[in-house]
């Protein structure tokens, strides 16, 4: 009987084979916390009377969230985790690298690699074909002490996309429409495992965009065969010597296989309040946006910057309409320095923000007004979070954000 991705990355941390269903023993290869997150497992690590972490120099701790802080009481948040980074040996990424999630793939994880992450949205480093799941804190704590972690193995999902997107569609187009048929629960602690030319055909960035929306379904992990593509990707990083890779066995058992045309799929939106209320954009061409946010650890890579770029070159944000510009770190940040993408966002009267997670978790820089509408590029549109129980978030792709800057209303032209 053969094994999913899933299955095989587990069974090489552990010291079987393992099997879905199974609850396991397994070693952890990286560790990483945040602001929000990082505080309360510094609390419980110190609670199990251990004086060292077992891989310190894998252990990250982000200031990303509050990022710079908005307040005295995360910024002695922020203290302890400098404190806890220089007393253990813990890296520390500081205020304006850039999202954790980000700041993960670029830097710290490799396939075939389990990362377990106090965040949800750890399950983006499953695009380099790691298995990365989010956890608590207690559990991330108990992992940065024993290098171990025990979960249960994840039944599998296969997704399979074949066929061309039309013109200016995106990832996270797919994705949404991919959640809007499952439901926001339809893959509840399932691992989705993507495969078809389409997803072979995609860019880094893209299946970025969609292992980072996997838990949006439900989804315990959001997995991708390491492949050439990746093995670019690393190298370009510095980590090409890292590249290693799996493939799921012909004979692999799948709870379920979703089938998607590509040339099928259209601009979608998620309408509030749910990740899978979705309806196409230029169904939603009536609903005036006060604010469109670009950025986050779904779509604030290089490649989403040149997106809007593109669209915004030589225009203007609607009157009334406020454009958030978030880079997801600053080696995007540099990068769209360099090319003159910030130049063109500022020309168009967008706001740059510094590398971060910015709005999207409601703590700082652009929280909403009572009634206010906000189409954003994150992952999430429930209510309360851009900081305001009163507001509404649709959430996009770049190319519809930018037309509906430039519209002011929801349109992808």
């Amino acid at each position: 009987m053969g094994q999913t991705l899933v299955e095989k990355i587990i069974s090489l941390h552990s010291d079987h084979q393992v099997r879905a269903g199974e609850l396991v023993i397994a070693n952890v290869d990286v560790c990483a916390v945040q602001d929000g997150t990082g505080p309360l497992t510094v609390e419980e690590f110190k609670k199990l009377g251990k004086d060292k972490l077992y891989n310190p120099e894998r252990t990250i701790l982000f200031i990303d969230h509050a990022s710079p802080s908005p307040r005295k009481e995360l910024s002695n948040m922020h203290t302890t985790l400098r404190d806890f980074s220089r007393d253990y040996g813990a890296i520390l990424s500081e205020v304006g690298s850039g999202v954790c999630h980000q700041r993960l793939v670029e830097s710290f994880v490799n396939p075939c690699e389990i990362l377990v992450g106090a965040d949800s949205h750890t399950c983006t480093s499953g695009a380099l074909g790691a298995f990365a799941t989010g956890m608590g804190s207690t559990d991330i704590a108990v992992a940065m002490a024993l290098g171990k972690t025990w979960l249960k193995v994840p039944q599998t999902f296969k997704v399979v996309v074949n066929g061309n997107f039309k013109e200016g569609i995106c990832a996270k187009d797919l994705i949404l429409h991919l959640i809007g048929m499952i439901g926001a629960d339809g893959a509840t602690y399932k691992a989705l495992e993507f495969h078809g030319d389409t997803i072979k055909n995609m860019k880094m960035s893209e299946r970025f965009t969609i292992a980072n929306m996997a838990v949006e379904a439900g989804a315990k992990c959001g997995l991708f065969v390491a492949d050439e593509k990746t093995k670019a990707y690393l190298e370009e990083k510095g980590r090409g010597d890292k590249f290693s890779t799996l493939e799921p066995d012909e004979d692999a058992i799948y709870e379920r296989i979703i089938e998607i045309d590509a040339s099928t799929i259209e601009h979608t939106v998620s309408c509030p309040h749910t990740v899978d209320n979705t309806k196409l954009a230029r169904e939603l061409n009536d609903v005036k946006v006060n604010q469109v946010y670009v950025g986050t650890c779904t779509n604030g890579r290089i490649e989403d910057m040149r997106t809007v770029a593109n669209i915004l070159k030589g225009k203007k944000v609607h009157d009334g309409v406020r454009m958030l510009i978030c880079p997801a770190s600053r080696t995007v940040y540099k990068q769209a320095l360099k090319e003159g993408l910030l130049e063109t966002f500022i020309d168009a009267n967008a706001t740059i923000l510094p590398p971060g997670c910015g709005p999207c978790v409601g703590i700082h820089a652009g929280i909403l007004a009572d009634g206010e509408v906000c189409l954003t590029t994150q992952n999430r549109n429930f209510i309360g979070r851009l900081g305001n129980t009163k507001g509404f978030i649709y959430l996009s792709s770049p190319y519809v954000a930018a037309y509906s800057a430039i519209n002011g209303y929801i349109s992808d032209k």
